[in-house]
């Protein structure tokens, strides 16, 4: 392995278009954090597998053509290059080729939606980058997420852009109870976790996720570890609170929460007891998001994608440097600039005036 990865990196370094396409690898890696280009082939394998399999082959050659137009617009635009060599302009893109496709009927406009909507998803990693690190945090898949509701809302208003698998807009009702019930089984359970893990790639198919989880492996057998944990974490969780039982079996509750727990378990945090305890909290929360955006987004038809991901990775990285609040006293400058007001403190038979 050592001997092909070595020759592979050497190739990269003489010639452009094998430089590319290790990019474009790198790039699909990256959806789930990974930055290694053998991870990202066998992502592209998972996918074709799992669209020929559904007879859908058009969101595997929505995901190849996004992905490479969404590092091209990056090579065009000047961006950063050691980011672009990373793949961090790639990931966002073959999410929305595999998305317009899959919620849309692939006609020939579709695939103008796609090769837009790829460009527009480079475009949308560098402004949100650039708001988010005010915070230190990273734009995750919130591009994709952005572009993609975008492009699906927008199906709506053009008669010549047909929705496929879209859900119509509706009122939100409660779960019944018969809805709710699962038959679990050990080879549902099975099945499940490893659909949690495919659907990341919006791909219902086990064997999917089975080579997803072989393609993180090469990559960081930690980040393979808590990915399986993570589907675990939010089948349960999902079953406990009494979600759907064809979206649990489906991976509907559990693709994000996977994603969540890459991230806060393997990457952005060195794995630990403490941060064990951490992402577990982190994963089951973001089934609870999974559930109420899923609700808030019904009324007008689209689907959450991987915010439920986006939205508690934000929340559970922002404090990553310092745990600390921001204290509940009187700002140094009020909002028409006085300057900060005494604080009295008891003395020893007076008081005294402190200025911070």
């Amino acid at each position: 392995m050592h001997s092909i990865t070595t020759g592979w990196d050497a190739a990269t370094e003489r010639n452009a278009l094998v430089r590319f396409i290790d990019t474009l690898f790198r790039g699909a890696g990256q959806v789930m954090l990974q930055a290694n280009p053998l991870t990202g082939l066998l992502f592209i394998a998972g996918i074709t597998w799992g669209a020929i399999d559904a007879e859908m082959p058009e969101v595997a050659a929505g995901a190849v053509v996004a992905l490479t137009v969404s590092t091209a617009t990056a090579m065009m635009l000047d961006a950063d290059e050691a980011s672009l060599r990373m793949g961090l302009y790639g990931f966002n893109g073959i999410l929305v080729g595999a998305a317009v496709p899959t919620f849309l009927d692939a006609d020939a406009l579709v695939w103008v939606y796609v090769v837009v909507g790829a460009a527009v998803s480079t475009v949308a990693m560098l402004a949100i980058a650039n708001v988010f690190k005010t915070w230190g945090v990273p734009a995750l898949t919130f591009p994709f997420v952005l572009t993609t509701w975008f492009l699906l809302l927008g199906a709506y208003a053009f008669a010549n852009v047909e929705d496929g698998s879209l859900a119509a807009p509706a009122l939100p009702v409660d779960t019944a109870e018969s809805a709710a019930h699962v038959d679990v089984t050990t080879s549902v359970i099975i099945e499940t976790v490893f659909r949690n893990v495919s659907q990341v790639f919006l791909i219902n198919n086990v064997a999917t996720g089975v080579i997803f989880v072989v393609a993180l492996l090469v990559s960081s057998r930690w980040s393979a570890l808590f990915a399986l944990i993570g589907s675990s974490l939010a089948l349960a969780t999902a079953l406990l609170l009494g979600a759907t039982d064809t979206s649990v079996t489906a991976g509907l509750f559990g693709f994000s929460a996977v994603l969540t727990a890459i991230a806060l378990g393997s990457v952005f945090y060195t794995p630990g007891a403490k941060v064990v305890v951490y992402t577990l909290l982190a994963v089951i929360f973001t089934v609870i998001v999974q559930g109420a955006l899923d609700t808030a987004l019904t009324p007008i038809g689209i689907p959450t994608l991987t915010a439920p991901f986006v939205f508690v990775t934000w929340l559970f990285l922002i404090p990553k440097e310092k745990f600390v609040p921001i204290a509940h006293q009187p700002m140094k400058s009020g909002a028409a600039g006085s300057a900060h007001p005494a604080t009295v403190v008891p003395g020893a038979g007076r008081s005294r005036e402190v200025r911070e």
